[in-house]
């Protein structure tokens, strides 16, 4: 794979109950400054599967392969990508305590984007006013309740 562009990839998800209403949303900072910006929400979903959503739509959106510096501040959503995955993969999909792996969809959504991007994570803790985090934090909210509105961008 070749590395042609950088990017920057800030992503948060949100949900009112957990399942319940849930938005996601992105920053994507391309290497020349601008930005791309979207969000989307489901109606019924687990904060979880927004966590993911929002970086999975954020991968998608960039058209060749690159190198992404995704910054989350999901800890599922970081320690899986770094270090998780692959041990799901070599266990056929199970986890150390042999049950199977939640979300699975999502994580071979995100393995085939791997294969695609060279990926870096980085954890942000979430709402220390992060600029980036707390501005996706609001999209998502704004996701979430467009969604439950039975409105908005639903993916």
């Amino acid at each position: 794979m070749e590395d042609r562009t950088d990017y920057t990839l800030y992503t948060d998800g949100a949900c009112s109950g957990n399942p319940g209403p849930g938005g996601w949303s992105y920053i994507l900072v391309h290497a020349d400054g601008t930005e791309t910006v979207e969000y989307g929400g489901d109606p019924a979903t687990t904060n979880n599967r927004m966590e993911m959503l929002a970086v999975i739509e954020g991968l998608r959106s960039i058209g060749q392969p690159a190198s992404v510096q995704v910054h989350s501040d999901s800890k599922y959503v970081v320690d899986g990508l770094a270090s998780w995955l692959d041990r799901w993969l070599a266990n056929g999909w199970k986890t150390s305590q042999k049950k199977p792996v939640l979300n699975q969809d999502l994580w071979e959504a995100l393995d085939e984007l791997r294969n695609v991007h060279r990926i870096s994570t980085h954890w942000v803790r979430g709402h220390s006013e992060h600029p980036e985090n707390e501005r996706c934090d609001r999209l998502a909210v704004q996701g979430r309740d467009e969604a439950a509105r039975g409105g908005g961008n639903n993916v």
